[in-house]
């Protein structure tokens, strides 16, 4: 296709002299730029296709350099990127040094904001609504919201206070039907009614155009208005919008550029709460895309004329942790599966296909899965609850106020453990060793292959009391394929040594036993269980080398590493303890291996330690 409007189109400014046609041709060639794009670099496809048009309207409008637009979530931030100055970026999307797949504020004026979890958007833009009046500054707020986020607890505490708040807010509902998978719940059905209603408010614009220059026109319109008014209190339920406060305008056509231009500069100048409800086609553009947009929503690299991986991958830690669950579900009928709108994410499709009924999806809502799964617990249920570590963060008051507390034999599948790579800062799974390990009766293990999860899992399920927190990373096992796990060990010595003790876990043991062998004199220490701690192999091994190197892709404060080396001080050893873990900064994005290296976890920055020690 010929790109030669979107060559002419540098930044948003030039948008504004483009008529409605060619604003349709500038969403064909956008379409294709991505696509071509995100098949060399892996990202957010289908998402992005989705919002072309929508994305196109709020930039002919408004000024992102002024104007505020914050994106719930923000994986479907690329068109915004390509009006604001960064095509050029996307050469080197997502990778090491490369642009960012999210909004990000250090990257541009155009990014109001960081944004990477769903759910935030309408609490953050009303923030900053309210700063605009109290300093009393001129541009306006816009929130894009997705459907699929409505599931979450906080975008309705933002709606509660943002519809009777006054402030002049547009947020725009984009309703396609989806998360990442289909969308579930109660708001899912709301939206289908709403989405039955006719198209009427431009020709009631129209109309009352006409009755102000009619004779005695508007003491027509009033008339009928008050009829109109008392016939749809009797007969017809408002939107929930609507009761909450908010002008509701639409449901619209998320494609049709010429109506959402209209839609957003009637927000605008209402001047008060506004919510626009545009439908959209999630991966429209893209046939394979289309057809199958929870496959597309983000992708690796892949052929375009076909749709499929580049690299085809194999078992996954979360493929093996859904195939085990669903043996286990066989032999006990009490053992139900909890996710959060990530059924295929947690390897979990399986499960709900053979036991639908023991298969319970809450959407964004992570709080909710794991408090539904306390309660689950809490009468003779065998809870086991599949979250992301970067999302399972959002439940941390219910894992103590509703599982530990109280002791509920609930199982968590901690997902995305460790770094996750092109994602970023928002999405690395850094934290969830030091919230965990700080709750009172919460266990963790950790596996470091495929065989100790299955084993960890069963002995969790079967053997274990009170809550569990199973932590395992994103993809494959390593070279590392010995389960060490045989008879429930806490830690156990891969390698003896007299020089230097290695202590670590999960699959950073492969870096590890990577680094040792090419160092005489190492002792390898791996803990299988992070909570309770067994350091007793650790300290008799310190003891004899007098070095200790704790390695972990995790964050600084909170790590395994300072509760050894507390241990250490406390049994008044005398020794040179050093912690390799990703440090007490946020880790950006690109390839783990790059991020091993950047945060000196690699193999060859462990051996160079060894050798400093």
């Amino acid at each position: 296709m010929d790109m030669q409007l979107l060559d002419s189109v540098i930044s948003a400014e030039d948008l504004k002299n483009l008529s409605v046609d060619q604003l349709y041709k500038l969403s064909d060639e956008m379409r294709e730029f991505l696509i071509k794009h995100i098949s060399e670099t892996g990202g957010h496809l289908a998402s992005n296709l989705g919002v072309v048009e929508m994305m196109l309207c709020i930039h002919k409008i408004f000024d992102t350099s002024k104007d505020r637009l914050v994106l719930d979530v923000g994986h479907q931030c690329y068109v915004h990127k390509m009006l604001t100055g960064r095509r050029d970026g996307f050469d080197n999307l997502r990778q090491y040094g490369g642009m960012a797949g999210f909004l990000r504020p250090d990257e541009s004026v155009h990014d109001a904001c960081v944004s990477g979890h769903a759910s935030n958007s309408v609490s953050v833009a009303l923030g900053m609504a309210r700063a605009r009046t109290l300093k009393r500054e001129d541009y306006s707020v816009i929130a894009v919201i997705g459907d699929g986020a409505l599931t979450g607890g906080l975008a309705y505490e933002a709606l509660n206070d943002a519809g009777q708040s006054g402030e002049p807010l547009i947020i725009i509902l984009n309703d396609n039907e989806m998360s990442i998978t289909e969308n579930v719940g109660a708001m899912t059905n709301h939206l289908s009614k709403l989405r039955l209603k006719p198209r009427y408010l431009y020709f009631k614009d129209k109309y009352r155009k006409f009755m102000k220059k009619a004779p005695g026109g508007m003491a027509v319109d009033k008339v009928i208005h008050s009829v109109k008014n008392s016939f749809k209190r009797a007969f017809l339920p408002s939107s929930f919008f609507e009761n909450m406060g908010f002008t509701y305008l639409g449901p619209s056509d998320g494609h049709d550029i010429k109506y959402t231009l209209y839609l957003l500069e009637l927000a605008r100048d209402l001047a008060r709460p506004v919510i626009i409800h545009l439908t959209t086609k999630k991966g429209k553009g893209y046939k394979y895309s289309e057809e199958n947009p929870q496959d597309f929503h983000g992708v690796s690299c892949f052929d375009i004329g076909s749709g499929t991986p580049v690299k085809k991958g194999g078992k996954s830690f979360s493929s093996v942790f859904g195939e085990k669950l669903v043996s286990l579900a066989e032999k006990d009928a009490r053992i139900c599966a909890i996710t959060a709108a990530m059924q295929t994410g947690v390897g979990l499709s399986g499960f709900a296909e053979k036991y639908k009924e023991r298969f319970f999806d809450v959407g964004i809502a992570e709080g909710h899965a794991v408090a539904l799964s306390a309660g689950l617990s809490r009468a003779g249920m065998v809870p086991v609850c599949a979250i992301y570590s970067t999302f399972l963060q959002r439940a941390y008051d219910m894992l103590i106020h509703d599982v530990a507390i109280s002791k509920e034999h609930v199982i968590f599948g901690v997902d995305r453990a460790g770094l996750v790579g092109e994602d970023g800062e928002t999405h690395q799974g850094s934290f969830d060793v030091a919230y965990l390990s700080s709750i009172p009766n919460m266990q963790i293990l950790a596996p470091s292959d495929f065989a100790e999860l299955e084993a960890m899992l069963e002995y969790a399920v079967c053997e274990m009391d009170g809550p569990v927190a199973i932590r395992y990373g994103r993809g494959g096992e390593g070279k590392f394929k010995e389960n060490s796990f045989e008879n429930a060990s806490l830690s156990v010595k891969m390698k003896d040594g007299d020089k230097v003790t290695l202590v670590t876990y999960g699959t950073m043991i492969n870096e590890v036993i990577a680094a040792s062998e090419k160092c005489e004199g190492c002792e390898v220490i791996k803990l299988n269980s992070l909570a309770p701690l067994d350091l007793s192999c650790v300290i008799e091994s310190v003891k004899k080398t007098g070095r200790i190197i704790v390695c972990e892709d995790v964050c600084n404060k909170g790590c395994i590493g300072e509760k050894i080396a507390a241990t250490i001080a406390k049994e008044g050893i005398s020794a040179k303890v050093i912690l390799a873990n990703t440090g007490d900064d946020f880790v950006s994005h690109g390839a783990v291996s790059k991020l091993y290296e950047q945060c000196g976890i690699d193999a060859d920055s462990i051996l160079k330690k060894i050798l400093e020690a």
